[in-house]
């Protein structure tokens, strides 16, 4: 009889650097709420920093509930079973994944699948209830993260086919940018789309929360080696390098599109590169890494300058960002990942073709499974509650109208003067 191998010993520098790296994911929500908030409109910017918020506790619940079992309960192909619904046997023993606390794990992974739907709220922002946006995430990370994550990380068919993703370029960014397009879609276009500008109301805050995100994404990449070793080194220095390449490039295009680099865009092309770098951090050399920052910048600079163009409506390109962000990066992984760097098997510019036929097929599965799957539950989420508010609704704006606050309160002076305005046609005095 074939026993299972024992769970490894507890080893205090793993768990602190995990705990470490769960707090600095957790960071990225509410950066992603400042990042987000602050290219939106100015009447709408709390309930666009509140659709990050509220994930973590709508997306935090259902992943302790079940979500946590169905993507690292083991054995299953497609999903994995209820065995640890309600945290059962989750506790303070090591598991299979770590020389740390398995309860550790849950926590760290829950990080990711809030953050992940959090991400898809930007394709939406402005124009939808913020209570069917909270059911939504909360059915969409049990019914499309659960499963995406189970493929790729708890021993399912694509982990299985070899595919590699060190950080989540396809669980995370794919994901997410498929469903924001399928949100897109499913909610329609603001009503004044295409016919005035929206202009980012405060662009210091897209700065903070771009550097907050880049921060937190040390956790998020350099986490992901589950261990406090080289390998964690490795995607550091990656995290490190590739943003700034993606950063700079991003620079270059638009001085050479506009004649003048931008903040929103250094900041939009350092989450790209974050983004793109994300599936490869621990399995490439920093040189590479480089490469692949530069690259990474060419594709989602093109759609997010074609994207006006478009019939759909992605309010914050989600789509491009995130979710071609992750293709680039996925698709990279299968170039450049090398034994020699720690990756299990050896991508392309070592000899090994076959891993990049690999990634091709989980993009296109997680974007496939994730599109398919979002637009299902939107369909039933808009029948059962509605998903868009009025039109009138939709001018006021959403902080008002969906949480009864103002971002900028005006104060009683300026109220005080619109209210002492003498009626039109008669001189002011």
């Amino acid at each position: 009889m074939i026993q299972a191998p024992m769970p490894p010993p507890l080893r205090g520098d793993d768990t602190a650097w995990l705990l470490i790296s769960t707090a600095l994911v957790l960071l990225m929500t509410p950066a992603l709420g400042f990042f987000y908030g602050g290219l939106v409109r100015r009447k709408n910017v709390l309930n666009t920093m509140m659709m990050s918020l509220v994930a973590l506790g709508a997306v935090g619940l259902t992943w302790a509930l079940i979500g946590y079992s169905l993507a690292f309960t083991t054995g299953g192909a497609w999903l994995g079973g209820a065995s640890h619904a309600l945290l059962r046997d989750v506790g303070l023993a090591t598991g299979p994944w770590g020389a740390y606390p398995q309860l550790l794990h849950f926590a760290y992974q829950g990080a990711f699948a809030i953050i992940t739907a959090a991400l898809v709220s930007g394709a939406v922002v402005e124009r939808v209830r913020f209570g069917s946006y909270v059911w939504f995430i909360a059915a969409w990370s049990v019914l499309v993260y659960a499963p995406a994550a189970h493929w790729v990380w708890g021993g399912g068919w694509l982990s299985r086919l070899g595919a590699l993703d060190f950080a989540g370029g396809t669980v995370v960014h794919i994901n997410a940018g498929a469903a924001a397009l399928a949100c897109a879609w499913a909610v329609g276009k603001r009503k004044d789309y295409g016919r005035q500008a929206f202009l980012p109301h405060n662009v210091p805050y897209v700065m903070l929360g771009a550097a907050l995100l880049w921060f937190g994404w040390f956790g998020f990449n350099g986490g992901s080696a589950l261990s406090a070793g080289p390998v964690a080194v490795l995607a550091f220095v990656n995290t490190l390098l590739a943003p700034g390449a993606t950063l700079l490039m991003w620079m270059l295009l638009d001085r050479w599109r506009t004649g003048r680099p931008t903040a929103v865009g250094a900041a939009t092309g350092a989450i790209v590169g974050l983004v793109a770098i994300t599936p490869a951090a621990g399995f490439i050399a920093p040189a590479h890494a480089l490469v692949l920052g530069a690259l990474a910048a060419l594709p989602s600079y093109g759609v997010m300058v074609w994207r006006p163009r478009w019939a759909l409506d992605d309010s914050l390109d989600v789509f491009a960002a995130h979710g071609l962000g992750g293709i680039t990066g996925a698709l990279l992984t299968g170039v450049f990942a090398q034994q020699a760097w720690h990756a299990p098997t050896d991508g392309l510019v070592a000899g090994g073709a076959r891993l990049v036929a690999i990634q091709v097929l989980a993009v296109a599965a997680v974007f496939v499974y994730s599109l398919i799957g979002t637009v299902v539950l939107l369909k039933l989420i808009g029948v059962a509650v509605g998903l868009r508010p009025s039109e009138q609704e939709e001018g006021i704006g959403m902080d008002i109208v969906q949480h009864g606050e103002e971002a900028y309160n005006r104060g009683e002076g300026a109220v005080l003067v619109l209210e002492r305005r003498p009626p039109r046609g008669e001189h002011s005095p």
